[in-house]
């Protein structure tokens, strides 16, 4: 089983490799929705992204920084493994450089998942041109770069996907604007969805591009999600499974309210399960092919015999 999936991993590789994924800057639908095309010069744009899932539907599946469990995080490369692999979003994380450009960076260095170290908004755009973003997770990735956001929006408006964009460490409204103005110059407004930890980045995105979906991010759960959800204009409330599962009532409570519920960060086909009975419309998984796969074989499935 693991060769099987060893032999899967490395034919992406070599699949993204050869579009020149890797070598670039960086990297979602439920049956009814998969109409991504692969082939580069026939591009199909997926339609706007629902949040809350029709009845009878599948969730939403997110990947997770990309395929995160297959290739190296915020990369191209896992961009692409997750797209193949039936995602209906991927999820990154951005960061601003010294000079003001957005990468896809979860940590608050580039320690962990780069050749190289230092804090990210310490670093210019051109020192982090230079990084190593693949070789720590596995030799054949090697070269693989730190995505540009630019970069990233550039390949799934061309190639098809959606994005749900985590905005990290902005300190001002400024730096929000930023990000903002790439999502708009990549004509991305209508498949992005922005989301954060911190309500002030959602209210300075509301502030400023008030076209743009938010969902807020939670460890805990508020004291009263649909309050703090209406207040913040969100389309989304995305908590934690361990969150999610001390108060299951809250989705129902969210979704009489039109908003959806996408929890995070969950990876065995048991809590899929149970966050399926709960009613939430999307998980965020860093294994999107093995969720994307669960989910269709319980919609194929043939009803249980009558007793």
């Amino acid at each position: 089983m693991r060769s099987d999936r060893l032999r899967t991993v490395l034919a992406l590789a070599t699949t993204a490799t050869l579009l020149g994924l890797t070598g670039a800057a960086s990297p979602g639908a439920r049956p009814e929705q998969r109409r991504v095309v692969f082939d580069d010069a026939k591009p199909t744009a997926l339609d706007n992204p629902v949040l809350l899932r029709p009845a009878g539907a599948p969730m939403t599946v997110v990947a997770h920084r990309g395929a995160s469990s297959l290739a190296p995080e915020n990369t191209m490369v896992a961009q692409e493994v997750g797209r193949r692999s039936g995602a209906d979003f991927i999820e990154n994380d951005v960061q601003l450089s010294r000079d003001g450009v957005p990468y896809l960076m979860h940590d608050t260095t580039v320690d962990r998942t780069t050749n190289g170290s230092g804090d990210i908004t310490t670093l210019t755009a051109a020192q982090i041109d230079r990084l190593d973003a693949g070789a720590w997770f596995a030799p054949v990735f090697a070269a693989a770069r730190v995505p540009t956001l630019a970069a990233q929006l550039a390949d799934l408006r061309s190639r098809g996907g959606n994005l749900l964009l985590e905005i990290k460490r902005a300190t001002t409204v400024q730096q929000v604007r930023a990000i903002i103005a790439v999502v708009r110059a990549q004509g991305m407004t209508g498949r992005v969805v922005v989301q954060s930890f911190e309500p002030q980045h959602l209210r300075w995105v509301h502030e400023s591009a008030p076209e743009l979906p938010l969902a807020l991010l939670r460890r805990a759960l508020d004291a009263d999600p649909v309050a703090t959800a209406e207040e913040l204009h969100l389309s989304a409330y995305n908590p934690s499974g361990t969150a999610l599962e001390t108060r299951p009532g809250v989705v129902a409570d969210l979704h009489r309210a039109g908003i959806a519920t996408w929890v995070w960060t969950v990876d065995s086909a048991a809590k899929w399960s149970t966050y399926d009975r709960y009613g939430v419309d999307g998980i965020i998984t860093n294994r999107p092919g093995e969720l994307t796969g669960w989910s269709d074989a319980r919609s194929t499935a043939p009803p249980a015999a009558a007793p």
